[in-house]
């Protein structure tokens, strides 16, 4: 059997949720190994809710916040932006790989584009391979 990696998906309840929505709505179809919490907003994601994710078996982690400029919360969407380069480094320091944690931008309809970015996702947490955390990796 193929492996499909496992994805925690943090939205914000505005863009990225509907984002989501809109894509079932449309019956567009993406990889259904997907986790997904709502946040009211990105911003609101702290680090320890990635790594967390990680910790608990996820094998990458996606943020799908609302467009630059755009944030319901004025610049929730830039301080989710900070926070994903930051678990990024982290990830990397400690030995999981920073491209396992990936920030996305859309709107609420723009199911396509939610759709492709999770595929896009799915493929390249293929490339890499499982957490290695669920084979009982120590990280650094």
């Amino acid at each position: 059997m193929e492996y499909q990696p496992e994805i925690t998906l943090f939205t914000c309840i505005y863009c990225g949720y509907m984002a989501a929505d809109t894509a079932g709505a449309l019956r567009i179809q993406y990889p259904p190994n997907t986790k997904l919490i709502r946040f009211p907003c990105t911003g609101k994601l702290d680090v320890r809710y990635i790594l967390e994710a990680f910790e608990k078996g996820a094998d990458g982690v996606m943020v799908v916040a609302c467009p630059i400029g755009n944030c319901h919360h004025f610049h929730g969407n830039v301080q989710a932006t900070r926070r994903v380069q930051y678990a990024k480094k982290l990830l990397d320091e400690i030995g999981l790989g920073g491209e396992r944690l990936e920030i996305f931008y859309m709107s609420g309809g723009q199911g396509g584009t939610f759709a492709n970015a999770v595929s896009t996702m799915v493929e390249r947490l293929k490339k890499i391979g499982p957490n290695p955390l669920k084979n009982g990796f120590k990280p650094k």
